[in-house]
């Protein structure tokens, strides 16, 4: 049974952040002349995709663990199944930045000089927050960061898994509570434990407690869930307005200003569950954002590489001032789904798949089960 709520808003989280990259390729492209430059105003925080990213994650792992609580092997078989998730593709997308940060830095700009930092490569791979050497935290490959978050917390959920469903987010209240707290009263923390304590992580707590909701019973009907969605999107329209184009908050105010109207959106998108059969009898559009949703990992990892050769292919066959700006972004909006659809389905799921094999030979065997041999009707040939 899939929640397909989530999985469009999943599809709307990473498409937020396509548009909020591509609007800086336009700009790239206006500073080479070939156009004016894409304007469209503070509608909504589209790097906020990122804090939207974080309450489903917090969602869906706790949702999705029901047989994993308390259950003996549980916490290595989550954790199995997430580095079968989020490693094999990030670590492919990253050695092709590596590789092309030895042969042209003149791509990668700043980036390209942690070839001289080993160690901050190596903590990237290692989803370890490192500095680089301008102080920020960032591995090699930028998008990374939130892989980072990412990956702590489902390390902290680990640790929770063995007190249950209600003792694990608990566990995670404590836990994170606790260290933005550290992070907010005590100075000159070493790099990693300062990277985790900022809010916003309480990002993740908030969709663990949206799933415990759930799970407790928590269906609010189709007039609510409308309301709650229109609350959201007006929430995150004022987060524009205050935060800006950048992101760019102190203390909890990007949690609160966009995270809590994020939360919303998740609680909108808890409409009922749907079987393969009920999905796939979905309106186009609708079901074409179900799997983009599914996609919504290899869109985010992807879209840097499909947008910036959609933007020198655009500007190399001169159709920049013919699309306009709106047209181009378009274009390569599109370029980038494509590229996504693509990639998910002939790289990351072969990938995911083989990991999860490897890492858990159980599940290979719960999914493969083998066909029994027909019983012989006539006599035996022997």
């Amino acid at each position: 049974m899939t929640l397909f709520g989530i999985q469009i808003l999943r599809a709307a989280a990473a498409l937020m952040v396509v548009w909020h990259h591509a609007r800086h390729e336009s700009g790239m492209m206006a500073a080479r002349g070939a156009g004016p430059t894409l304007d469209p105003g503070t509608l909504l925080p589209w790097w906020g995709g990122v804090d939207l990213f974080f309450v489903i994650s917090g969602f869906v792992i706790v949702h999705a663990s029901g047989r994993l609580f308390g259950a003996p092997g549980g916490r290595a078989r989550f954790l199995a199944h997430r580095v079968a998730r989020v490693v094999p593709l990030y670590w492919l997308v990253s050695l092709i930045v590596l590789a092309l940060a030895i042969a042209r830095p003149d791509w990668l700009g700043e980036a390209a000089a942690l070839v001289r930092e080993p160690g901050t490569i190596l903590a990237g791979f290692l989803f370890w927050p490192a500095a680089r050497p301008d102080g920020t935290i960032q591995p090699l490959y930028g998008l990374g960061w939130t892989l980072n978050y990412e990956v702590f917390f489902y390390g902290l959920f680990a640790l929770g898994l063995g007190f249950g469903r209600r003792g694990a987010v608990a566990w995670l209240a404590l836990a994170l509570v606790l260290l933005v707290s550290v992070g907010a009263l005590v100075p000159a923390l070493p790099v990693p434990v300062r990277f985790w304590a900022n809010p916003i992580v309480l990002e993740f707590l908030v969709g663990a407690g949206l799933a415990l909701a759930h799970r407790e019973g928590l269906r609010p009907g189709s007039g609510v869930r409308l309301g709650l969605g229109v609350m959201g999107l007006l929430g995150l329209a004022l987060a524009a307005r205050l935060l800006g184009d950048d992101g760019s908050a102190d203390g909890v105010l990007r949690p609160l200003l966009v995270g809590l109207p994020s939360a919303l959106l998740v609680t909108a998108a808890l409409g009922p569950a749907r079987d393969a059969a009920q999905v796939a009898a979905l309106p186009a559009l609708t079901r074409g954002l179900v799997i983009l949703g599914n996609a919504s990992y290899a869109l985010y990892l992807v879209h840097p590489f499909a947008l910036r050769l959609g933007r020198e292919a655009l500007l190399r066959l001169g159709l920049v001032p013919v699309l306009h700006p709106w047209g181009s972004v378009v274009v390569m909006l599109a370029g980038s789904v494509a590229a996504a659809l693509l990639v998910h389905r002939f790289v990351e799921r072969p990938l995911s798949r083989w990991a999860r094999d490897h890492l858990d030979p159980g599940a290979a065997q719960n999914r493969v089960r083998p066909v029994p041999a027909p019983v012989p009707t006539g006599p035996r040939a022997d």
